[in-house]
């Protein structure tokens, strides 16, 4: 569980026959000039989410974009990667109940699972992260996602047989699973560790972000962790997930994550 994540859909919302094991790759060389420049921009907030001069001052833990996207979203890892990302937006989110843009998904990842303060609209940082994703969309064919804000290359899940699992995960089987597949990389307490961020307390996602729920952080789990040995099973990721969102975390208050309204946007080019 070196990482974590917030995205995941299943491909028959598309209607599009994306074999499970097709391989995805991201673009092979970065655009020319100004625009290349901030695409790699990008790609280092990703990386740096908390600590990059643009963007520590709206991260509120210790994780970054690529705790949930594995190799800051190019891995051909479906469950985790930005590729095609861009080529599903603008799309409906039921969670703010109203269509939103790539750029705002982005800046609501920053007052949920970064637990911090939503950047402005329009802002450098904000227009770099969502002009990487776009970068790593190339050649997909837009199909605007009329259910969640979600893309074609995210790994598909049969979701039900979890859901029947939730009603009875063993937080207790959970807690020894943690300590022997988990705890070298999150720390004995969830607080992190030298190759892994925090996956719970003050430092880790909040009650608002998609981990905060079992079934989401089941489903991520079974495809991403542990990172060096894949594997677990639907029971053992169910029960691990369980266990780790009993403990604490901070609440989420939308409002407490808001900038001012005079911060809330600016306009970025000087004609």
């Amino acid at each position: 569980m070196r990482y974590l994540i917030v995205t995941f859909v299943f491909l028959s919302m598309f209607n599009i026959g994306f074999a499970a094991d097709n391989k995805i790759s991201p673009p092979s060389a970065y655009p020319e000039g100004k625009l290349g420049e901030l695409v790699k921009l990008g790609e280092d907030l990703m990386n740096n989410t908390n600590v990059h001069e643009l963007t520590k001052r709206y991260v509120g833990n210790d994780l970054t974009c690529t705790s949930c996207h594995l190799e800051a979203g190019k891995t051909s890892n479906k469950y985790s990667t930005f590729i095609g990302t861009a080529a599903a937006f603008p799309a409906y989110a039921p969670r703010e109940k109203a269509v939103i843009t790539l750029e705002e998904r982005i800046l609501n990842c920053f007052m949920r699972s970064m637990n911090g303060t939503r950047p402005p609209v329009g802002s450098k940082a904000s227009i770099a992260m969502t002009t990487y994703i776009t970068w790593l969309s190339e050649g997909y064919k837009i199909k605007m996602n009329t259910i969640k804000p979600v893309s074609i290359n995210n790994m598909p899940f049969p979701l039900k047989r979890l859901k029947a699992m939730l009603n009875k995960a063993d937080t207790k089987n959970g807690n020894k699973l943690y300590g022997e597949k988990c705890l070298e990389c999150h720390g004995e307490n969830g607080q992190g560790a030298d190759n892994g961020p925090p996956v719970w307390g003050a430092k880790s996602y909040n009650m608002g972000a998609g981990l905060s729920n079992n079934l989401k952080l089941a489903s991520w789990l079974i495809f991403n962790m542990p990172i060096e040995e894949l594997g677990l099973s639907d029971k053992d990721a169910v029960d691990i997930a369980t266990y780790i969102n009993s403990n604490s975390r901070p609440d989420f208050v939308l409002k407490e994550h808001l900038p001012n309204k005079n911060k809330l946007g600016v306009y970025n080019t000087n004609q």
